[in-house]
């Protein structure tokens, strides 16, 4: 075969890899874009032109959706192998529910961003169900594994409670707008959803902390991990919300926001603790770029978004203070991941295997 040959050879190679290595993580940038437009839309009222960039952010959202659904089918299809491999796999398995959160967060910009209430309700009902079946996969395949180590243990297990907690964020405001059967079938999943992320949070919460004091520290390529705890909380409170606002049998409101505002304060420790960490790791055992690095965005504009939610509950302008910063930080995050995950793709990387 002459060179011309081998060049056509490796590119047609080259162009299956991108199937073939086409890791779960991948719609974790989604998650990230849509919180980020959620946030900017919430922050338009300190700068108009933010509403602006909320609504280009959807539509290049719903186009990475599209362009990252067509390899991951495909995967399933022509290298069911490897798809399946991942969803056994101790690390990578837990990230397979951002594929539903995807649609979960695409829900939410429809209805608060474009106001669109049908194409809201079918991103969210076909995340609801997918993030239910993730919810039993993948930690079924966990607790049947005999080959789980603590070394495994990661931030990264939190996704799949965190994508059920994310079910009724917009599932709570389209709640009113399904009626008889459906509207009871949206009511109970929003509960169940929160009920069962919430304590399912709790549960991994315990186990990540274990690793983190009695273990060695996360490998560097997990370290932006660390901020994923804030996911589940941010997304709790919005939820949480979400449903006592849309919820007519729940009169008596103000306990849940109490829980709500000491939530919030378990986030802001957090949110201080990972940045503290993240500094630690580009100081003393460096921060390289990976895809990983989506798990800053997501989980920061969660709590960004309850942020928000407790500064219009309680009126504290302090509270409004902190989210305003911390929008600033997500969206730094997100500009530089977006660069690197752009640079990185462009020369292959992301689909060199793993």
């Amino acid at each position: 075969m002459d060179k011309r040959g081998e060049k056509m050879l490796e590119a047609c190679e080259s162009k299956w890899d991108i199937i073939k290595n086409f890791i779960p993580s991948w719609f974790a940038a989604i998650m990230g874009t849509g919180i980020l437009a959620i946030t900017s839309h919430m922050y338009a009222m300190y700068l108009p032109i933010l509403n602006t960039v909320a609504v280009y952010l959807v539509y290049f959202n719903v186009f990475l959706f599209i362009l990252f659904s067509i390899p991951w089918t495909l995967r399933w299809i022509i290298f069911p192998k490897n798809a399946k491999a991942d969803l056994n796999h101790p690390v990578l398995s837990a990230f397979y529910p951002t594929f539903a959160v995807s649609m979960l967060v695409l829900a939410s910009d429809f209805f608060t961003i474009l106001h669109n209430i049908y194409w809201s309700k079918i991103f969210w009902i076909l995340g609801a169900l997918s993030m239910i079946v993730f919810s039993i996969i993948v930690p079924f395949q966990m607790f049947k594994s005999e080959n789980i180590k603590l070394d495994h243990v990661n931030p990264g297990w939190y996704i799949p409670p965190v994508g059920l907690i994310v079910i009724p964020i917009a599932g709570g405001l389209l709640a009113p707008h399904f009626t008889g059967l459906l509207h009871e079938l949206a009511v109970i999943t929003n509960f169940f959803g929160w009920g069962a992320g919430f304590f399912l949070y709790l549960a991994i919460l315990a186990i990540v902390f274990y690793r983190f004091m009695l273990h060695h520290p996360l490998p560097s390529t997990l370290a932006p991990t660390v901020w994923i705890n804030l996911g589940p909380i941010g997304a709790g409170i919005i939820a949480l919300i979400n449903i006592v606002h849309n919820t007519p049998i729940i009169h008596i409101k103000d306990p849940y926001y109490i829980f709500s505002f000491i939530f919030w304060g378990f986030g802001l420790w957090w949110a201080i603790m990972a940045i503290v960490m993240t500094l630690h790791y580009i100081k003393n055992l460096k921060l390289p770029y990976g895809m990983p690095w989506w798990a800053f965005i997501f989980p920061l504009g969660a709590y960004v978004g309850s942020t928000y939610y407790i500064y219009n509950l309680f009126h504290y302008n302090i509270v409004n203070y902190i989210g305003f910063g911390l929008y600033w930080l997500l969206f730094f995050f997100w500009a530089i991941t977006l660069i690197k995950t752009a640079i990185s793709t462009y020369h292959g990387y992301p689909f060199k295997g793993h």
